[in-house]
């Protein structure tokens, strides 16, 4: 490409590549497509992002292009890979300088850097690291700050890659560059504390976002850069340095208020700091035993002293008790059961650990994770109250809920408990004594106070087992509780429900179920919809609970069951819908037929539900769920479902339709019980069929279930399917025996085996193209017992069943064989005998007994004579 020729047309082929109208973007677009294999294209694009005076967006989309192209075409091994000296050329200019006025193409121009450096840096790229170096020490503001973006991104880079010499490398690389990384943050960090003292919000800024910089490339050099930590000085004393630091950032965020420009990046570089200790916990937990003293205190200071108390904010707490979790539950810093066996580090972590969590700690801790962290928040109420479905879904796990406060307190509760439960035990249940008998309906603090305390017996059930007698609590107090109606005491009522079944496979005794239908009859009926939701998903614990007695709960399936199905209308999101249906197929699988009577509404539901659920995948696999066990329940009577049912296997099964990939494993299952449960076919069930050959061309996991699906035609009505669909079989199968494990190739022969067995004259005529391959994998000692067993297996029952097609197939193979048919058959007959152990199934050895035996009265006798004694010994125990 001339490069003067070429900016020009290049430029304007980017400048209609950013144009809104697709008359002009579209062929723009495929201009630069071809461009980009072209020689010196890359120059340009270099020139043309490096240009401060053209338009911002044309700039960007240079630089994206580039970006791209290092992908595809940086690598030696690439086709159409750029050439040495214009990589040579390129990686000079990248470097030349770091004065990128425009924030988002700065940041893109340093990860493009960064890519290059992951393929030559140090090797083939030498001068990076130390011109990088050269220019963040440089007194230009920008130029500094651009260096230092770039510095970050390289060696964000070079720490993710993962082989041996490449971590070498990195080390290498760490151990040259740490001091020089240790002041630069230390600078910057004081340059910031010194200019927010001063009240220089605007200078601080600047030096809050290098001193972020840097201490993320610190971060990862820290965590990756070294074999052994421990035994650098100078990693120990940043990660040391860390809690002051720590300390100093959120003093400096309590005192420039919500409001301060600052306050954002404050934020970000606090919860960086954290990161850096759980990383270097994550990947060095025995060079972390020095710091889980500090670790803890520190941590334990802000979430539950008073030291806390107006500087903490979200991330940061949980960040810290993600750093406690970690502490508490390492594996690394428990000894082993027999001491002797103890490594030293574990023991002296445990000591630590030990010596820290004192009795009046733990149980401080415990407190004020029950009383603070798990109290439901003013806003979650809110919620609760203008979006009650919206409150239901995130707590049970919706994706911001995962990263929220409570859950994360749910979670370090646990673990605290599980370590430390003789220790919090007593806590819990004196919190648990003072709060008995109802709660005044006016006084919220009490309601949320029983809410959090409930949910914490709730979590702990299993470690409370020995503790707390449920069944009595549950008809002395826990009934009572879900008695008051009054519309405050939802809160309750929602969590005793939510803490029944938590407990109902821990200690519920099997008596009381006939009370806890009861129970959930009425709430399925309360006003509040959450409530509802919460009764439902214990509803699905308690039917799934190995303890469940489908005699006691026939008695309120009707109405139970009627009552879910009014949940699943009244709701209206997409995860409320799955989850409502989750529990009704729970239902349909656990009482099976018992359910027919009961199903109509649910029938004549469903496909509007499938209607509405055309952009939802996920709703649609629930549908597809609740359909097989509702198939199974109602047996033969499914078949009054195939209007709606097989359309629905249709398009789950269609691997041409966008959906399969969600729907594929859920159909094909939905299909085979549909099979098992159908009492004849029919045309329209037969012709799914014409979805399989390019299933089984698909060669997934699904495979067995393909086969399964064939063997159920064969079973349900092998003339009619082996005549429409057995020459389009046999070539799948054909083609699938090219490239087969023995386990597949196993399957593969077990649907031929059936057609035989169901059809012997039309399944021997349909998959005879496979059975030369049969009798050659016979004569050569197949090696694998079960495709062997298979092999006799397939012969035998044509030889009893249709012995002139065996004889015709015999006589064909000696011909390709140039062989005589006598010959063959004795090889056969040998290789019989021999490999009769491989049979272990006794209608298979019945099988061949009796199909060695038929030769003895046949022409071929002679073959037998010289194993008649060894037949004898096979055929008489058989």
């Amino acid at each position: 490409m001339d490069m003067d020729g070429a900016s020009s047309v290049v430029l304007q082929a980017l400048t209609q590549a950013t144009s809104q109208d697709t008359a002009v973007l579209k062929p723009a677009e495929e201009q630069l497509r071809q461009w980009e294999t072209q020689p010196g294209f890359y120059s340009v694009l270099l020139n043309i992002f490096n240009n401060h005076m053209l338009d911002v967006n044309v700039r960007w989309l240079a630089v994206l292009y580039f970006k791209n192209g290092i992908d595809r075409y940086w690598r030696r091994v690439a086709p159409h890979a750029l050439s040495e000296e214009e990589k040579t050329s390129l990686r000079a200019g990248l470097i030349t300088n770091f004065n990128e006025p425009v924030n988002q193409i700065a940041t893109q121009i340093a990860v493009l850097i960064a890519k290059v450096a992951r393929l030559d840096c140090p090797r083939q790229w030498p001068e990076l690291i130390p011109i990088l170096l050269e220019s963040v020490k440089g007194q230009d503001g920008l130029r500094q700050h651009r260096a230092l973006l770039t510095f970050y991104h390289v060696t964000k880079t070079l720490a993710s890659k993962r082989l041996a010499q490449d971590r070498r490398l990195f080390q290498d690389l760490a151990s040259g560059i740490y001091s020089f990384a240790c002041s630069l943050w230390s600078h910057h960090t004081d340059c910031f504390l010194q200019q927010i003292c001063a009240r220089d919000e605007a200078a601080a800024l600047g030096s809050l976002e290098r001193s972020l910089l840097s201490l993320k490339v610190l971060r990862k050099l820290t965590v990756f850069g070294f074999q052994e930590p421990q035994q650098n000085v100078e990693v120990m004393g940043f990660l040391n340095a860390v809690f002051e630091r720590l300390r100093q950032f959120l003093e400096c965020s309590r005192q420039v208020g919500p409001n301060s420009s600052c306050r954002e990046k404050l934020e970000k570089i606090i919860i960086l700091y954290t990161k850096a200790l759980l990383d270097f916990l994550e990947y060095h937990p025995c060079a972390f035993i020095p710091l889980i003293q500090r670790s803890l205190e520190f941590a334990v200071s802000y979430l539950f002293t008073p030291a806390g108390e107006g500087v903490t904010f979200e991330r940061f707490t949980v960040q810290c008790m993600n750093l406690i979790k970690l502490i508490v539950k390492n594996d690394a810093y428990k000894p082993s059961k027999n001491i002797d066996d103890s490594k030293p580090e574990s023991l002296e972590a445990h000591k630590i650990k030990t010596a820290f969590f004192t009795h009046p700690t733990l149980t401080e801790i415990g407190r004020r994770l029950v009383s603070h962290y798990f109290l439901l928040t003013e806003e979650e109420l809110a919620m609760w109250e203008e979006d009650p479905e919206s409150f239901a879904v995130e707590e049970t796990g919706g994706d911001s809920w995962k990263y929220s406060l409570r859950p994360c307190a749910e979670v370090l509760f646990l673990d605290i408990f599980h370590n430390y439960n003789q220790t919090l035990i007593p806590g819990l249940l004196d919190m648990v004594q003072n709060l008995q008998g109802p709660t005044n309906v006016e006084d919220s603090a009490q309601l949320l106070m029983k809410d959090s305390v409930y949910n914490a017996v709730g979590l702990a059930a299993y470690e409370l087992f020995d503790n707390v007698d449920f069944d009595q609590w549950f008809k002395n107090q826990l009934l009572g509780e879900l008695q008051v109606s009054h519309h405050r005491y939802k809160l309750i009522r929602r969590r005793v429900i939510w803490l029944i079944g938590q407990w109902i496979s821990v200690k519920f005794k099997s008596e009381l179920r006939p009370l806890l239908y009861e129970v959930i009859l009425s709430l399925m009926q309360d006003p509040d919809l959450v409530v509802r939701i919460e009764t439902a998903t214990t509803l699905k614990l308690t039917v799934d609970d190995f303890e469940f007695r489908t005699e006691q709960f026939l008695p309120y399936l009707e109405s139970i069951f009627g009552l879910l199905f009014q949940l699943l209308q009244q709701v209206t999101e997409c995860d409320t819908k799955m989850q409502v249906l989750h529990v009704i197929s729970c239902v349909i699988e656990r009482v099976n037929m018992q359910i027919r009577p009961y199903v109509g509404c649910l029938v004549q539901y469903l496909p509007l539900l499938w209607k509405q659920s055309e952009e939802h995948n996920m709703l649609r696999c629930a549908i597809l769920t609740t359909l097989i066990h509702l198939v199974q329940g109602l047996g033969a009577e499914c078949k009054n479902l195939y209007p709606f049912l097989l359309p629905v296997i249709q398009l789950s099964t269609d691997v041409s339709q966008p959906p399969h990939v969600y729907l594929l494993e859920d159909g094909l299952e939905l299909w085979l019980v549909t099979l098992e449960n159908s009492p004849a076919i029919t045309p329209e069930l037969l012709r799914i069929f014409q979805n399989m050959s390019a299933l089984l061309e698909l060669s997934s996991e699904n495979l067995r279930t393909c086969f399964q699906i064939v063997n159920a035609y064969l079973y349900l009505s092998a003339t009619d399917f082996l005549q429409n669909y057995a020459e389009s079989l046999c070539r799948s199968f054909c083609n699938l025996l090219k490239d087969i494990t023995n386990e597949g190739q196993g399957q593969v022969l077990k649907v031929v085996e059936i057609a035989l067995k169901v059809s012997p004259i039309l399944g021997a005529h349909m998959f005879q193209p496979l059975l030369p391959a049969v009798l050659r994998g016979i004569v050569a000692g197949e090696r694998y017992p079960v495709v062997m067993s298979t092999y006799l297996g397939i012969i035998g029952r044509i030889l009893l069943q249709n012995s002139s097609f065996f004889s015709s197939l015999l006589t064909q193979m000696a011909s390709e064989c140039s062989q005589k048919m006598e010959q063959l058959l004795a090889s056969v007959i040998e290789m019989w005998v021999d490999r009769m152990d491989n049979i272990t199934q006794p209608e298979r050895r019945k099988l061949s007994s009796l199909a060695l035996l038929s030769l003895l009265p046949s022409d071929n006798s002679c073959n037998m004579l010289h194993k008649i004694d060894t037949i004898i010994t096979i055929w008489v125990p058989v």
